[in-house]
């Protein structure tokens, strides 16, 4: 195991599921016998405001904040947040997003329009870029509501843990009666 240390962001809007994604991922690494940190910072959360969550994992980690421009994956939850957030991945990061557009309070009060052409705005600065349809395959999973599952599937394909780890992860974190579905988006989102 190297000393090197992963960081990955997890960012979007209060209710999409970020928090408990980030308590997976920090599941998943802490099964295939990695040291993790994690932390969150909340921006009115509860009420749609903005979540960013802090995932490092490595043989020993020291601190739970991911420094700016350091981060090696951007996982977006939505995709304004996902654009706001490119300053805090290093050059040749890797952005999995989901194709996701949520209207802030300026924008629900007229004050200024949704900015268009996120994806290909993001996909010039960082060519690894993924964008998913999150809610698409959450539903053919049989909840739209597992977007986040789905999104937890397409980062583990960037991430070098066996998927056992991941699937015993969701097995501790998901509620029994939403864990098959759960199951599901994740295999839909790691098959794209």
């Amino acid at each position: 195991m190297s000393d090197a240390i992963t960081n990955i962001l997890l960012v979007g809007v209060g209710g999409q599921g970020i928090l408990l994604a980030s308590e997976i991922l920090s599941e998943a690494f802490m099964l295939a016998g990695f040291d993790v940190k994690k932390s969150e910072i909340h921006g009115m959360s509860q009420r749609g405001g903005s979540v960013v969550s802090h995932v490092r994992y490595g043989r020993e980690v020291f601190s739970p904040i991911v420094p700016e421009g350091e981060g090696d994956i951007l996982f977006g939850f939505e995709i304004l947040e996902t654009y706001r957030s490119l300053p805090l991945l290093k050059k040749g990061g890797t952005v999995v997003a989901n194709d996701l557009r949520i209207q802030p309070p300026s924008v629900l009060l007229g004050q200024e329009p949704y900015p268009e052409g996120l994806p290909e705005q993001i996909r010039a600065q960082f060519p690894d870029f993924l964008l998913v349809d999150g809610q698409k395959l959450a539903a053919e999973a049989g909840n739209p509501r597992a977007a986040n599952t789905v999104l937890l599937g397409a980062v583990s394909k960037r991430l070098d843990i066996a998927e056992e780890y991941w699937l015993k992860a969701l097995e501790k974190m998901v509620p029994a009666k939403a864990l098959e579905i759960n199951r599901t988006a994740f295999r839909l989102g790691r098959n794209l």
